[in-house]
Protein backbone atom coordinates (compact mmCIF):
# COMPACT_ATOMS: atom_id res chain seq x y z
CA UNK A 1 0.00 0.00 0.00
CA UNK A 2 0.99 4.03 -0.36
CA UNK A 3 2.06 3.72 3.51
CA UNK A 4 4.32 0.39 2.95
CA UNK A 5 6.24 2.33 -0.33
CA UNK A 6 6.62 5.58 1.53
CA UNK A 7 7.48 4.15 4.79
CA UNK A 8 10.87 3.75 3.10
CA UNK A 9 11.39 7.55 3.81
CA UNK A 10 11.80 6.17 7.32
CA UNK A 11 15.73 5.54 6.04
CA UNK A 12 15.77 9.37 5.88
CA UNK A 13 14.24 9.95 9.48
CA UNK A 14 16.87 7.29 10.86
CA UNK A 15 20.10 7.72 8.92
CA UNK A 16 19.26 12.03 10.06
CA UNK A 17 20.68 13.03 6.65
CA UNK A 18 19.14 14.66 3.23
CA UNK A 19 19.07 12.37 0.70
CA UNK A 20 18.00 12.96 -2.60
CA UNK A 21 16.02 10.84 -4.02
CA UNK A 22 16.42 8.71 -7.84
CA UNK A 23 15.41 11.14 -10.19
CA UNK A 24 12.88 11.22 -13.00
CA UNK A 25 11.15 7.98 -12.95
CA UNK A 26 7.45 8.11 -13.38
CA UNK A 27 4.55 7.29 -11.55
CA UNK A 28 2.57 3.78 -11.90
CA UNK A 29 -0.59 3.22 -12.87
CA UNK A 30 -3.55 5.01 -14.85
CA UNK A 31 -7.28 5.45 -14.48
CA UNK A 32 -9.37 2.78 -15.92
CA UNK A 33 -10.46 4.43 -19.24
CA UNK A 34 -13.65 2.64 -18.97
CA UNK A 35 -14.37 4.67 -15.22
CA UNK A 36 -17.39 6.22 -15.10
CA UNK A 37 -18.89 9.59 -14.11
CA UNK A 38 -20.76 10.16 -10.66
CA UNK A 39 -24.48 10.40 -11.06
CA UNK A 40 -25.06 10.99 -7.36
CA UNK A 41 -26.68 14.30 -6.86
CA UNK A 42 -24.76 16.48 -4.19
CA UNK A 43 -26.18 15.73 -0.78
CA UNK A 44 -27.13 19.60 0.95
CA UNK A 45 -29.49 18.38 4.07
CA UNK A 46 -28.06 19.86 7.47
CA UNK A 47 -26.00 17.59 9.70
CA UNK A 48 -28.42 16.56 12.84
CA UNK A 49 -27.27 16.77 16.02
CA UNK A 50 -26.40 13.88 18.69
CA UNK A 51 -24.81 15.39 22.25
CA UNK A 52 -22.92 18.14 23.42
CA UNK A 53 -20.44 18.15 25.99
CA UNK A 54 -18.41 21.68 27.48
CA UNK A 55 -16.64 23.46 24.40
CA UNK A 56 -17.97 21.25 22.33
CA UNK A 57 -20.77 19.71 19.94
CA UNK A 58 -20.93 16.51 17.99
CA UNK A 59 -23.45 16.15 14.31
CA UNK A 60 -23.73 13.61 12.14
CA UNK A 61 -23.32 14.65 8.53
CA UNK A 62 -24.38 13.05 5.15
CA UNK A 63 -27.37 10.77 4.05
CA UNK A 64 -27.83 7.11 5.09
CA UNK A 65 -24.83 5.04 4.18
CA UNK A 66 -22.44 7.79 4.13
CA UNK A 67 -22.65 9.27 7.45
CA UNK A 68 -19.56 10.84 8.84
CA UNK A 69 -18.65 12.98 12.38
CA UNK A 70 -19.06 16.50 12.45
CA UNK A 71 -17.46 17.66 15.23
CA UNK A 72 -17.45 21.76 16.74
CA UNK A 73 -15.03 22.69 18.87
CA UNK A 74 -14.68 25.74 21.05
CA UNK A 75 -11.89 27.67 23.64
CA UNK A 76 -8.24 27.15 24.10
CA UNK A 77 -6.25 24.45 22.33
CA UNK A 78 -6.25 22.22 25.77
CA UNK A 79 -10.01 23.05 25.83
CA UNK A 80 -11.13 21.80 21.95
CA UNK A 81 -8.78 18.59 22.20
CA UNK A 82 -10.63 17.88 25.61
CA UNK A 83 -13.87 18.02 23.87
CA UNK A 84 -13.37 16.34 20.79
CA UNK A 85 -11.88 13.22 22.98
CA UNK A 86 -14.71 13.04 25.26
CA UNK A 87 -17.47 13.67 22.57
CA UNK A 88 -15.44 10.75 20.43
CA UNK A 89 -13.93 8.64 22.93
CA UNK A 90 -14.80 5.52 21.79
CA UNK A 91 -13.93 6.31 18.49
CA UNK A 92 -10.33 7.69 19.53
CA UNK A 93 -9.22 4.89 21.25
CA UNK A 94 -9.90 2.58 18.15
CA UNK A 95 -8.36 4.76 15.76
CA UNK A 96 -5.79 5.39 17.67
CA UNK A 97 -4.83 1.50 18.69
CA UNK A 98 -5.92 0.34 14.99
CA UNK A 99 -3.30 3.27 13.66
CA UNK A 100 -0.84 1.99 16.09
CA UNK A 101 -1.34 -1.51 15.52
CA UNK A 102 -1.24 -1.33 11.67
CA UNK A 103 1.76 1.12 11.45
CA UNK A 104 3.31 -1.76 13.03
CA UNK A 105 2.55 -4.17 10.75
CA UNK A 106 3.26 -2.26 7.84
CA UNK A 107 6.93 -1.59 9.30
CA UNK A 108 8.14 -4.99 7.98
CA UNK A 109 7.45 -4.46 4.62
CA UNK A 110 8.34 -0.93 4.43
CA UNK A 111 11.92 -2.16 5.54
CA UNK A 112 12.70 -4.63 2.96
CA UNK A 113 14.36 -1.57 1.18
CA UNK A 114 16.04 -0.50 3.27
CA UNK A 115 20.12 -1.23 3.59
CA UNK A 116 20.89 -4.34 6.28
CA UNK A 117 22.45 -2.39 8.83
CA UNK A 118 19.35 0.36 8.71
CA UNK A 119 16.52 -2.71 9.02
CA UNK A 120 18.36 -4.13 11.54
CA UNK A 121 18.76 -0.99 13.58
CA UNK A 122 15.10 -0.06 12.96
CA UNK A 123 14.20 -3.89 13.50
CA UNK A 124 15.26 -3.66 17.16
CA UNK A 125 15.07 -0.25 17.99
CA UNK A 126 10.91 -0.25 16.66
CA UNK A 127 8.61 2.58 15.16
CA UNK A 128 7.82 3.98 18.23
CA UNK A 129 11.51 5.07 18.21
CA UNK A 130 11.55 5.93 14.72
CA UNK A 131 8.56 8.27 15.39
CA UNK A 132 10.06 9.72 18.50
CA UNK A 133 12.72 10.30 16.87
CA UNK A 134 11.10 12.41 14.17
CA UNK A 135 9.53 14.72 16.87
CA UNK A 136 12.55 15.37 18.21
CA UNK A 137 13.56 16.32 14.74
CA UNK A 138 10.43 19.10 14.45
CA UNK A 139 9.44 19.93 17.63
CA UNK A 140 11.06 23.03 17.54
CA UNK A 141 9.33 24.05 14.21
CA UNK A 142 6.31 23.34 15.70
CA UNK A 143 3.50 25.49 17.41
CA UNK A 144 3.00 24.84 21.19
CA UNK A 145 -0.88 24.52 20.64
CA UNK A 146 -0.54 21.50 18.34
CA UNK A 147 0.88 19.57 21.65
CA UNK A 148 -1.49 21.15 23.59
CA UNK A 149 -4.46 19.82 21.98
CA UNK A 150 -3.22 16.73 21.56
CA UNK A 151 -3.12 16.31 25.49
CA UNK A 152 -6.13 17.73 25.51
CA UNK A 153 -7.81 14.51 22.91
CA UNK A 154 -5.58 11.84 25.10
CA UNK A 155 -6.95 13.48 28.84
CA UNK A 156 -10.37 13.29 27.04
CA UNK A 157 -10.69 10.37 25.08
CA UNK A 158 -8.41 8.51 27.73
CA UNK A 159 -5.72 7.62 25.12
CA UNK A 160 -2.01 7.44 25.72
CA UNK A 161 -0.60 10.76 24.62
CA UNK A 162 2.77 9.33 23.42
CA UNK A 163 0.65 7.26 20.71
CA UNK A 164 -1.32 10.15 19.91
CA UNK A 165 1.75 12.14 19.08
CA UNK A 166 3.39 9.66 17.17
CA UNK A 167 0.24 9.33 15.24
CA UNK A 168 0.63 12.65 13.73
CA UNK A 169 4.31 12.22 12.56
CA UNK A 170 3.36 9.71 10.27
CA UNK A 171 2.84 12.12 7.53
CA UNK A 172 6.55 12.74 7.52
CA UNK A 173 7.31 8.96 6.85
CA UNK A 174 4.31 8.51 4.70
CA UNK A 175 3.69 10.76 1.59
CA UNK A 176 0.39 9.77 -0.26
CA UNK A 177 -0.48 10.32 -4.07
CA UNK A 178 -3.07 13.14 -4.30
CA UNK A 179 -4.81 14.90 -6.40
CA UNK A 180 -5.47 19.05 -6.72
CA UNK A 181 -6.82 21.57 -8.64
CA UNK A 182 -7.29 25.33 -8.60
CA UNK A 183 -9.98 27.45 -11.19
CA UNK A 184 -10.62 31.10 -11.00
CA UNK A 185 -12.05 33.78 -13.31
CA UNK A 186 -12.30 32.37 -16.85
CA UNK A 187 -11.82 28.71 -15.46
CA UNK A 188 -15.00 29.38 -14.03
CA UNK A 189 -16.65 31.90 -16.30
CA UNK A 190 -20.03 30.56 -16.02
CA UNK A 191 -20.67 31.18 -12.13
CA UNK A 192 -17.47 33.26 -11.15
CA UNK A 193 -16.91 31.32 -8.50
CA UNK A 194 -13.25 30.30 -7.33
CA UNK A 195 -12.74 26.48 -6.78
CA UNK A 196 -10.06 23.93 -5.69
CA UNK A 197 -9.75 20.02 -5.91
CA UNK A 198 -8.14 18.19 -2.71
CA UNK A 199 -8.11 14.53 -3.93
CA UNK A 200 -6.72 12.47 -0.97
CA UNK A 201 -5.07 8.75 -2.18
CA UNK A 202 -3.82 7.38 0.64
CA UNK A 203 -3.62 4.33 2.62
CA UNK A 204 -7.14 2.53 1.85
CA UNK A 205 -6.18 -0.85 3.80
CA UNK A 206 -5.89 0.80 7.08
CA UNK A 207 -7.78 2.10 10.18
CA UNK A 208 -8.76 5.51 8.04
CA UNK A 209 -11.35 4.85 6.24
CA UNK A 210 -13.59 3.88 9.34
CA UNK A 211 -12.90 7.29 11.50
CA UNK A 212 -13.52 10.25 9.19
CA UNK A 213 -14.45 13.00 10.39
CA UNK A 214 -14.99 17.12 9.88
CA UNK A 215 -13.49 19.31 12.84
CA UNK A 216 -15.32 22.85 12.89
CA UNK A 217 -12.70 24.50 15.19
CA UNK A 218 -13.72 27.77 17.01
CA UNK A 219 -10.43 28.96 18.42
CA UNK A 220 -10.99 31.99 21.62
CA UNK A 221 -7.39 32.88 22.05
CA UNK A 222 -5.73 31.24 18.87
CA UNK A 223 -6.47 32.26 15.24
CA UNK A 224 -9.92 31.88 13.31
CA UNK A 225 -12.43 29.65 12.87
CA UNK A 226 -11.60 26.55 10.41
CA UNK A 227 -12.93 23.34 9.45
CA UNK A 228 -10.30 20.43 8.84
CA UNK A 229 -11.30 17.23 7.20
CA UNK A 230 -9.66 14.23 8.23
CA UNK A 231 -10.09 11.54 10.90
CA UNK A 232 -11.21 11.43 14.37
CA UNK A 233 -8.69 12.21 17.07
CA UNK A 234 -6.24 14.13 14.29
CA UNK A 235 -5.08 17.19 14.52
CA UNK A 236 -2.66 17.93 11.60
CA UNK A 237 -4.64 19.46 8.45
CA UNK A 238 -4.63 17.06 5.12
CA UNK A 239 -8.02 18.72 3.84
CA UNK A 240 -9.70 21.92 5.05
CA UNK A 241 -11.19 25.38 4.70
CA UNK A 242 -10.75 28.52 7.07
CA UNK A 243 -13.50 31.03 7.53
CA UNK A 244 -10.79 33.63 5.80
CA UNK A 245 -12.00 31.79 2.52
CA UNK A 246 -8.87 29.73 2.56
CA UNK A 247 -8.31 26.44 1.09
CA UNK A 248 -4.98 23.67 1.55
CA UNK A 249 -4.66 21.00 -0.69
CA UNK A 250 -1.52 18.39 -0.83
CA UNK A 251 0.24 16.19 -2.88
CA UNK A 252 2.99 13.31 -1.77
CA UNK A 253 5.83 13.43 -4.59
CA UNK A 254 7.55 9.86 -4.91
CA UNK A 255 8.50 11.28 -8.10
CA UNK A 256 10.32 14.33 -8.31
CA UNK A 257 12.60 15.60 -10.98
CA UNK A 258 16.14 17.08 -10.20
CA UNK A 259 14.52 20.49 -9.24
CA UNK A 260 13.55 19.23 -5.71
CA UNK A 261 17.04 19.53 -4.41
CA UNK A 262 16.79 17.78 -1.22
CA UNK A 263 14.80 16.45 1.93
CA UNK A 264 15.40 16.90 4.86
CA UNK A 265 13.56 15.50 8.37
CA UNK A 266 14.15 18.26 10.51
CA UNK A 267 11.80 21.06 10.37
CA UNK A 268 8.02 21.62 10.73
CA UNK A 269 5.65 18.79 9.89
CA UNK A 270 3.84 19.76 6.84
CA UNK A 271 0.25 18.63 8.57
CA UNK A 272 1.36 21.22 11.23
CA UNK A 273 2.20 23.95 8.46
CA UNK A 274 -1.19 23.00 6.28
CA UNK A 275 -3.15 23.93 9.52
CA UNK A 276 -1.29 26.89 10.78
CA UNK A 277 -2.24 28.33 7.01
CA UNK A 278 -5.79 28.11 7.79
CA UNK A 279 -6.29 29.17 11.42
CA UNK A 280 -3.53 31.58 10.88
CA UNK A 281 -3.60 33.09 7.14
CA UNK A 282 -5.84 36.12 5.58
CA UNK A 283 -4.70 35.85 2.42
CA UNK A 284 -2.81 32.98 -0.11
CA UNK A 285 -0.15 35.92 -0.19
CA UNK A 286 0.34 35.41 3.97
CA UNK A 287 0.45 31.21 3.31
CA UNK A 288 3.44 32.08 0.13
CA UNK A 289 5.77 33.85 2.98
CA UNK A 290 4.67 31.12 5.58
CA UNK A 291 5.36 28.34 3.09
CA UNK A 292 8.87 30.64 1.87
CA UNK A 293 9.87 31.37 5.54
CA UNK A 294 8.69 27.60 6.68
CA UNK A 295 12.07 24.82 7.68
CA UNK A 296 10.15 22.51 4.57
CA UNK A 297 10.82 18.77 4.85
CA UNK A 298 9.49 16.48 2.51
CA UNK A 299 9.23 16.71 -1.71
CA UNK A 300 5.55 17.72 -1.65
CA UNK A 301 2.84 20.00 -3.87
CA UNK A 302 0.75 22.38 -1.49
CA UNK A 303 -2.11 24.24 -2.97
CA UNK A 304 -3.45 27.43 -1.45
CA UNK A 305 -6.59 28.71 -2.94
CA UNK A 306 -8.30 31.83 -1.96
CA UNK A 307 -11.97 33.19 -2.39
CA UNK A 308 -11.00 36.94 -1.40
CA UNK A 309 -8.37 37.35 -4.02
CA UNK A 310 -10.03 35.04 -6.04
CA UNK A 311 -7.27 33.57 -7.05
CA UNK A 312 -4.98 30.00 -6.33
CA UNK A 313 -1.41 29.05 -6.49
CA UNK A 314 0.50 25.54 -6.06
CA UNK A 315 3.99 25.18 -4.59
CA UNK A 316 6.73 23.05 -5.69
CA UNK A 317 7.79 22.25 -1.71
CA UNK A 318 10.94 20.49 -0.70
CA UNK A 319 13.74 21.40 1.96
CA UNK A 320 15.28 23.15 -0.84
CA UNK A 321 12.60 25.01 -2.50
CA UNK A 322 9.42 26.91 -2.22
CA UNK A 323 8.51 27.62 -5.76
CA UNK A 324 5.17 29.45 -6.70
CA UNK A 325 3.46 27.74 -9.63
CA UNK A 326 0.26 30.00 -11.01
CA UNK A 327 -1.43 29.30 -14.57
CA UNK A 328 1.15 30.74 -16.55
CA UNK A 329 4.16 29.61 -14.91
CA UNK A 330 2.95 25.31 -14.75
CA UNK A 331 5.42 23.30 -13.63
CA UNK A 332 6.81 20.54 -14.68
CA UNK A 333 6.34 21.75 -18.32
CA UNK A 334 5.22 19.02 -20.63
CA UNK A 335 2.51 20.32 -23.57
CA UNK A 336 1.73 16.58 -24.21
CA UNK A 337 0.23 15.45 -20.53
CA UNK A 338 0.83 19.17 -18.27
CA UNK A 339 -0.30 21.35 -21.01
CA UNK A 340 -0.96 25.35 -19.69
CA UNK A 341 -4.58 26.25 -18.74
CA UNK A 342 -5.53 29.26 -18.58
CA UNK A 343 -6.84 30.19 -14.46
CA UNK A 344 -6.23 26.77 -14.00
CA UNK A 345 -3.32 24.78 -11.78
CA UNK A 346 -3.75 21.43 -11.30
CA UNK A 347 -1.59 17.90 -10.34
CA UNK A 348 -2.88 14.84 -11.10
CA UNK A 349 -1.23 12.03 -8.44
CA UNK A 350 2.46 13.51 -8.34
CA UNK A 351 5.10 15.62 -10.07
CA UNK A 352 6.00 13.36 -13.04
CA UNK A 353 2.85 11.18 -13.39
CA UNK A 354 1.52 11.40 -17.01
CA UNK A 355 -1.05 8.74 -16.85
CA UNK A 356 -2.98 10.82 -14.52
CA UNK A 357 -2.40 14.16 -15.31
CA UNK A 358 -2.83 13.90 -18.49
CA UNK A 359 -6.73 12.41 -18.19
CA UNK A 360 -6.88 15.68 -15.07
CA UNK A 361 -5.58 17.92 -18.06
CA UNK A 362 -8.61 16.59 -20.52
CA UNK A 363 -11.46 16.66 -18.02
CA UNK A 364 -10.70 20.27 -16.93
CA UNK A 365 -9.84 21.30 -20.65
CA UNK A 366 -13.55 20.08 -21.47
CA UNK A 367 -14.97 21.92 -18.21
CA UNK A 368 -13.14 25.46 -19.38
CA UNK A 369 -15.38 27.77 -18.26
CA UNK A 370 -18.63 26.19 -17.03
CA UNK A 371 -16.57 24.08 -14.22
CA UNK A 372 -18.79 24.37 -11.04
CA UNK A 373 -18.97 21.33 -7.48
CA UNK A 374 -21.33 19.55 -9.35
CA UNK A 375 -19.15 18.63 -12.74
CA UNK A 376 -16.06 18.06 -10.84
CA UNK A 377 -18.13 15.84 -8.74
CA UNK A 378 -19.72 14.10 -11.32
CA UNK A 379 -16.82 14.27 -14.35
CA UNK A 380 -13.49 14.97 -12.95
CA UNK A 381 -12.55 13.01 -9.79
CA UNK A 382 -14.30 9.59 -10.95
CA UNK A 383 -13.31 9.75 -14.31
CA UNK A 384 -9.82 10.56 -12.95
CA UNK A 385 -9.86 8.17 -10.29
CA UNK A 386 -8.56 10.51 -7.30
CA UNK A 387 -9.57 11.33 -3.92
CA UNK A 388 -10.18 7.48 -2.45
CA UNK A 389 -9.97 8.03 0.78
CA UNK A 390 -11.01 11.94 0.93
CA UNK A 391 -12.25 13.88 -1.87
CA UNK A 392 -13.54 17.71 -1.35
CA UNK A 393 -13.84 20.27 -3.47
CA UNK A 394 -13.77 23.59 -2.04
CA UNK A 395 -16.35 26.87 -2.99
CA UNK A 396 -14.36 29.40 -1.82
CA UNK A 397 -16.96 32.39 -2.94
CA UNK A 398 -19.96 30.52 -1.59
CA UNK A 399 -18.07 29.32 1.54
CA UNK A 400 -19.03 25.55 0.67
CA UNK A 401 -17.19 22.83 1.26
CA UNK A 402 -18.63 19.31 -0.48
CA UNK A 403 -16.73 16.33 0.83
CA UNK A 404 -16.90 12.64 0.80
CA UNK A 405 -15.11 9.69 2.34
CA UNK A 406 -14.40 6.16 1.63
CA UNK A 407 -16.86 3.10 2.33
CA UNK A 408 -15.83 2.07 5.91
CA UNK A 409 -15.57 -1.68 6.67
CA UNK A 410 -18.67 -3.04 6.61
CA UNK A 411 -19.77 0.19 4.78
CA UNK A 412 -22.31 0.06 2.42
CA UNK A 413 -22.35 1.47 -1.47
CA UNK A 414 -19.42 2.50 -3.78
CA UNK A 415 -15.67 1.77 -2.35
CA UNK A 416 -13.79 4.96 -3.41
CA UNK A 417 -14.70 8.46 -2.06
CA UNK A 418 -14.77 9.53 -5.73
CA UNK A 419 -17.51 7.20 -6.65
CA UNK A 420 -19.34 8.00 -3.31
CA UNK A 421 -22.19 10.68 -2.29
CA UNK A 422 -20.70 14.45 -1.84
CA UNK A 423 -21.72 16.34 1.15
CA UNK A 424 -22.30 19.64 0.72
CA UNK A 425 -21.40 22.17 4.14
CA UNK A 426 -22.33 25.50 4.71
CA UNK A 427 -19.25 27.27 6.12
CA UNK A 428 -20.76 30.19 7.16
CA UNK A 429 -23.33 28.79 9.06
CA UNK A 430 -21.20 26.52 10.54
CA UNK A 431 -18.46 28.92 11.72
CA UNK A 432 -21.28 31.11 12.82
CA UNK A 433 -22.10 28.19 15.11
CA UNK A 434 -22.90 29.42 18.84
CA UNK A 435 -21.22 27.26 22.08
Amino acid sequence: GAMARHLCALALALAVVALAPARAAYCHGAPSPSAQPNEHPLYTDAPTFVKSVPNGKLYTAGPPGYEFSLIHVYGTAYEMGFAHGSLMKSQAQDMINATMAYMEGQVESALKGLPTWLRDWVGKVGLDFALDLTYDLTKNFTGAYFYEEMQGIADGADVDFDDLRRIHLIGELTQGDCSMFGAWGSATASTGHTLQLRALDWDTDGPFKDHPAVVIYHPSDNGHAFANVGFVGWIGALSGQSSKSLAISEIGVSFPDATFGKESRVGIPFTFLLRDILQFDGTVFDSIKRIQDATRTCDLILGVGDGGSQTFRGFQYSHSVANVVNSTNLIPVNDTWHPQIPDMVYWGMDWLCPNYSSVLARQLQAQHGSLTVASTVKDVVPIVQTGDVHCVVYDLTSQEMSVSFMKPTNGTGEDMAYDRVFTTLDLDGLFAEKQ
